[in-house]
């Protein structure tokens, strides 16, 4: 506790403001566990950059911590690109202290000597991470906690490729970042170098967009979709609708109560696409208008929820996972109907992510490859292999990305590809739903399940470690019932076989994460989050679908199944 309070005492000097000074005293006297709780630890970079509460201390989001990183990153660049004139362009969401956030980033960049780009209101991420490489910036900024409750706030930096950090740059970037003291900091910005963006970058986006998810349908053929969409108060209601518009997509129904951006996320309990509630409203408005899709969006416009006609007939949510395969099966089928699949393509997801991808994308002949959790690993793959041609792909948490001009998840690119996939399937007298009935019995039936584990705080990161540690140390032999066969632990890059008991590489970066394999194919996977205090467990069953008239006796028994799992590894409530 000592070291906690010495670096309190730290935030007491006049390098920072009066009000910050006072709340750190007040902190000090007051509330020793929420002082602790603000300091004990750096905040660190995981799978979506850097995500906290907002408030005072070191284990905060706020203009300095903020500013700490921006002048570890300018130093950095600096270094890295010494004779090139420096370019940063950055982006910021509806949060509270986005804006101000933004700009607290621009005058710091710029009093490093850095030409900063920034855009003049909200605007979703993806488009932040095409602004990178259109503008051939050397990096990107974007202010966003994604889905995360409204106290929270967060820097993402892209680098030169518009994808998200990745080694070595993140560990050098920290190592610089870690180097500096706050008084290192440079705020005195020069507004000479700082350039408000126009309407032009947006608009390329938009047209890319189009371009990339382009399946020559009939004006008719799109005019018969019937569209509900929720932004869930975030930045893509200055995106989708846009878009949607200038693809053909003219019946469009917006869920007002939720389309004014608001901090406060103030209709939902989270504005978290893969949460159900979350699009309650527009499933709802979806019912009334008799949409074809009910579709809604995270708060920085990356993640989407999609809910289609069932067989019933009902508005019902897919998860991520079904999105992905329903999009990946759609892109490679048009590619295949018009001769363009190449061996030089290939579809991308995560290792926590439904085995079926591999299944499917294998099945149409075209390269299949996995990484670890996060768009910024598949961005990486695009980069490391520029002989290869990427077509599409996507992770179990509500993510995917339409080609290559963004490398970061983009849900509005996505949003118009399920339209389009949605318009030409209701035209052909089928529906999406029936669809992926269609690809469950012709590659199998794959089920999934997320358990996430909430456990807040420094008592709850030590049970979150204490948990993977038990998980290696004591690994399960069986899993309700059926042997485990294979373990894959991507800390030690070692996947080892339990009959042979022989271990091999794993060649993907080392991460926190742990994959249990069984004699039919179920895989369980335990991994930390990136962002949040949870520890997340990815269960993945699998069984045939002989016949279509058969899907609700088999999805009942894959449920039975997930739940059997649940109870053997003691995740149920």
């Amino acid at each position: 506790m000592s070291n906690i309070v010495d670096k309190a005492k730290s935030w007491l000097t006049d390098t920072f403001d009066k009000d910050t000074i006072k709340e750190v005293q007040n902190l000090m006297d007051n509330d020793q566990k929420l002082l602790e709780e603000s300091f004990f630890q750096n905040l660190s970079f995981g799978t979506g950059g850097m995500r906290g509460i907002m408030g005072v201390g070191t284990n905060r989001i706020n203009k300095y911590t903020l500013g700490k990183n921006t002048q570890g990153i300018s130093n950095y660049m600096k270094a890295q690109f010494p004779d090139e004139s420096l370019k940063v362009v950055i982006a910021y969401d509806c949060r509270h202290n986005s804006k101000a956030f933004a700009h607290h980033v621009a005058d710091v960049f710029s009093a490093n000597g850095i030409h900063v780009y920034i855009f003049p209101e909200l605007r979703p991420t993806p488009l932040l991470s095409y602004s990178v490489r259109h503008l051939d910036c050397h990096c990107g900024i974007m202010l966003t906690a994604s889905h995360n409750p409204p106290e929270y706030n967060g820097y993402k930096v892209y680098w030169k490729d518009g994808g998200q950090l990745v080694p070595p740059q993140d560990k050098e970037i920290i190592s610089e970042i870690n180097r500096l003291d706050f008084t290192d900091i440079n705020f005195d910005g020069n507004s000479e170098l700082i350039m408000t963006l126009d309407a032009s970058v947006e608009n390329a986006y938009l047209d890319e967009a189009v371009k990339n998810v382009d399946f020559n349908l009939s004006a008719e053929v799109k005019k018969n979709l019937n569209i509900t969409f929720t932004a869930l108060h975030g930045t893509s209601i200055t995106t989708v609708p846009a878009l949607l518009k200038k693809a053909g997509y003219q019946n469009l129904q917006l869920v007002e109560a939720q389309s004014e951006p608001d901090p406060e996320f103030p209709t939902v309990k989270s504005p978290n696409p893969e949460e159900p509630e979350a699009l309650e409203m527009a499933i709802e408005l979806g019912n009334k208008q008799n949409s074809d899709l009910a579709i809604g969006t995270d708060p920085d416009g990356d993640r989407l929820g999609i809910a289609v006609r069932n067989k019933q007939g009902e508005l019902t949510l897919l998860n991520g996972n079904q999105t992905m395969v329903l999009m990946t099966w759609y892109l490679l089928d048009k590619m295949k109907q018009s001769g363009n699949l190449k061996e030089s393509h290939f579809v991308a997801s995560t290792i926590v992510s439904t085995p079926l991808m591999k299944v499917i994308t294998e099945a149409y002949g075209v390269k299949y490859m996995e990484s670890l959790t996060g768009f910024k690993w598949i961005a990486k793959l695009i980069k490391d292999h520029p002989e290869l041609d990427y077509i599409g792909g996507g992770e179990e948490s509500f993510g995917y990305m339409v080609g290559d001009f963004v490398r970061d998840k983009d849900a509005n690119t996505a949003i118009l590809l399920v339209c389009e996939m949605a318009a030409e399937l209701k035209a052909q007298g089928t529906s999406v739903y029936e669809q992926l009935i269609k690809i469950y019995k012709d590659h199998g039936f794959f089920k999934e399940n997320l358990v996430s584990l909430v456990k807040r705080g420094l008592e709850g990161a030590e049970e979150i470690k204490q948990k993977m540690i038990d998980l290696r140390e004591h690994p399960h032999k069986e899993i309700a019932g059926e042997q485990v066969v294979l373990i894959e632990d991507y800390e030690t890059s070692i996947a080892k076989n339990m009959q042979s008991h022989e271990p091999h590489e794993i060649d993907i970066p080392k991460s926190n994460v742990l994959i249990y394999y069984t004699e039919n194919g179920t895989k369980v996977a335990a991994r930390p989050s990136g962002t949040e205090p949870k520890i997340k467990f990815y269960i993945s069953v699998n069984s045939s679908l002989e016949e279509l008239s058969e899907f609700e006796t088999v999805d009942k028994e894959l449920d039975s199944k997930i739940e059997a799992i649940k109870a053997d590894l003691g995740l149920t409530d």
